[in-house]
């Protein structure tokens, strides 16, 4: 017993790791569900798309912090894509996000075979390389001195989500950022003040997708590789760390900065919930329905805590 709880001690970094890398994805999504007001499915394509791009120009010799911007356009691009369907072809936002999606699984596969000249599915990065911004390689080599300590992912993630959480809380401090906040509040008053609610859509869509890339490059720098089937099911992981974050910590991160702050902290303790069971022995084939029961037993609770006092209300 002893024995596994010292494996399960040494395997929190990792957790917290991965758990970060995906809190950052769900930052991206919290502004399209619960800022826009948007149900936005194209993440579980764009998420693969930030990591394919960056990756090859990673295998190609080119400067991670130009790899980074080029993921992030093109995460941009494919929300730009839902947004236009959305708003000019008057598609619903989640089949606009569907129909872009599909198409992402092929365009995800011609550029991580660009190199080759062909379809493939995985791109991996040898392990000799040195131009990974983060790596699981890195957290034993940053702790026995071998790699500076900022290198360790805990830590390196910890930072770049701060950056990431105080660029939208500039942002959304804007003019143009509280356009985008009234146009998911209501469209139509919006409207009527003259805002351009179509072109906010699409601004919220392309940064949103846009970090949903940055996530999917943290990602594929982690692990090593990128596959085009790593998005598939990023939605529900976004949605369970944004729910959990709104059930926990609702009525005390009401600034917007510490609800960002919060969807990230969801996310690590969706991925430490996940690490427990895993711990007690669940078969790993069996993540993805539990994935689905985390999201509806949390998107529950806050009816079970309404009725409740409604129940002792009545009494």
């Amino acid at each position: 017993m002893l024995e596994r709880l010292l494996n399960f001690g040494n395997a929190m970094p990792g957790v917290v790791s991965l758990g970060l890398i995906w809190g950052i994805m769900a930052i991206g999504l919290y502004i399209t569900y619960r800022i826009l007001n948007l149900s936005d499915l194209t993440v579980d394509g764009s998420f693969c798309t930030g990591g394919a791009v960056c990756m090859l120009m990673v295998a190609m010799g080119q400067p991670v912090w130009l790899a980074m911007v080029c993921a992030f356009a093109a995460g941009a691009l494919a929300g730009a894509v839902t947004g236009i369907l959305h708003t000019l072809c008057k598609i619903p936002a989640i089949l606009a996000g569907i129909l872009t999606q599909l198409g992402l699984w092929t365009v995800n596969m011609i550029i991580m075979g660009l190199q080759q000249g062909k379809l493939i599915s995985t791109l991996t990065i040898p392990a000799r390389n040195s131009n990974l911004m983060v790596s699981a390689m890195y957290l034993s080599k940053a702790l026995n001195g071998s790699k500076p300590i900022i290198f360790y992912p805990p830590l390196l993630l910890g930072i770049v989500t701060v950056i990431i959480i105080g660029v939208l809380y500039w942002f959304f401090g804007t003019e143009l950022g509280s356009s985008l906040r009234a146009t998911g509040a209501n469209a139509a008053m919006s409207r009527a003040q003259g805002i351009n609610t179509n072109n906010c859509k699409i601004l919220g869509l392309m940064i949103s997708n846009g970090i949903v890339a940055l996530s999917s490059v943290m990602l594929s720098h982690y692990q090593g590789f990128v596959d085009v089937n790593m998005g598939r099911g990023a939605i529900v992981i976004g949605l369970a760390a944004v729910i959990i974050s709104q059930v926990m910590f609702a009525r005390v991160f009401r600034n917007f900065a510490l609800k960002l702050t919060g969807v990230a902290i969801g996310a690590v303790i969706y991925y430490i919930v996940i690490q427990i069971v895993l711990w007690l022995g669940l078969n790993t084939n069996l993540l993805k329905l539990l994935s689905a029961l985390i999201v509806a037993i949390f998107l529950a609770v806050p009816h079970w805590k309404g009725s409740m006092k409604g129940g002792r209300g009545h009494a």
